[in-house]
């Protein structure tokens, strides 16, 4: 219901998401039973991946006849390799870019949508007339982190989702599968799992998620100010290492802080938001466990890539800033 939205000139996702709120706000009012996608969760999900298998067999094949201008720079000329890393770096019908749309959009709209799903099925299977602080503290949380996501969108333009890897079987799994029902599993669990958080640990759990989202929205806002404009004079007081390149590296503020900055604001939210389900099962755990290496192994990428563009300017930054990730660890 979104699609007719999408334009490849301008950011619309958070249009997009106040459109889907306002659509959902009046299907709960005409008294449409969300409680559905709760019980066919597994379906919906199988559905989702078939959907991805058949989308990403048309991507490979259109890609065999896409001009080499148009092919990403982590294809192999490997069927298998490039049928899962995407061949075609932006793949579009039209001026519908198909890459564009589906990191974000489906994803996370999809993602706040299944939370409320299973905060409505929390009250209907648990007999409650209101939802758990558990479940209200989950919700909260990711909803913030998506309408943060949706409201930058701009800096998605500076990952490597969308300058390096092409529109193959992993983005648009990750995008339309991973996303919606693999980043729910807290609140999924708490519908059958209920559990009581107090007050005073609910408080600590809250200070523990503002204390990653300014690090990670100071670190992103931060970054994208410097990219778009390195003369500010808002950002005169920062430290720089001047490249080959002709670009500069930061080397002060969030960014003299750590080499990622931005990925330990993200992984200190993830735990944020797994905590209120208590520690009885792993299941609540499983997306801090999964990000934590996805971050890493990107990470790794991250430092290849830019140890190869910048050469002795990055060897610079790292003696300036040696750690990676989590301060005094990694």
């Amino acid at each position: 219901m979104l699609n007719y939205l999408e334009s490849s000139t301008r950011d619309n996702g958070f249009y997009a998401f106040i459109l889907t709120s306002a659509v959902i706000g009046a299907s709960l009012f005409q008294g449409v039973e969300f409680h559905y996608v709760y019980s066919h969760f597994l379906q919906f999900a199988l559905g989702a991946t078939v959907f991805c298998v058949v989308l990403s067999v048309y991507l490979y094949m259109r890609s065999l006849k896409a001009p080499r201008n148009d092919l990403s720079p982590a294809s192999s000329g490997n069927a298998v390799y490039d049928f899962f890393i995407g061949r075609e770096l932006n793949p579009r019908i039209g001026t519908f870019d198909l890459k564009y749309f589906c990191e974000l959009r489906p994803g996370l709209i999809g993602w706040v949508v299944i939370n409320l799903v299973m905060l409505l099925a929390e009250m209907k299977i648990q007999d409650r007339a209101i939802p758990s602080l558990a479940m209200i503290l989950v919700n909260s949380f990711q909803l913030l982190y998506v309408v943060d996501a949706l409201w930058n969108e701009e800096a998605l333009l500076t990952t490597m989702d969308i300058i390096h890897d092409g529109f193959g079987f992993m983005l648009a799994f990750g995008d339309l599968v991973w996303v919606p029902f693999i980043y729910s599993f807290q609140a999924f669990y708490l519908v059958s799992h209920p559990n009581e958080v107090s007050w005073p640990m609910a408080s600590l759990i809250i200070v523990l998620k503002l204390c990653g989202y300014v690090i990670f929205r100071g670190a992103n806002s931060q970054k994208n100010a410097f990219r778009k404009n390195p003369s500010d004079p808002k950002l005169a007081h920062l430290k720089t290492i001047h490249t080959s390149t002709g670009k500069n590296l930061l080397v002060s503020g969030w960014w003299g802080f750590v080499r990622h900055p931005n990925y330990l604001g993200d992984l200190i939210m993830a735990l944020a938001w797994s905590l209120p389900c208590g520690f009885n099962h792993i299941l609540p755990y499983f997306y801090v466990i999964y990000f934590t290496m996805l971050l890493v192994h990107r990470e790794a990428r991250d430092e290849y890539h830019c140890k190869k563009k910048y050469g002795v300017a990055w060897e610079k930054y790292c003696q300036r800033v040696p750690y990676r990730i989590f301060p005094y660890i990694y």
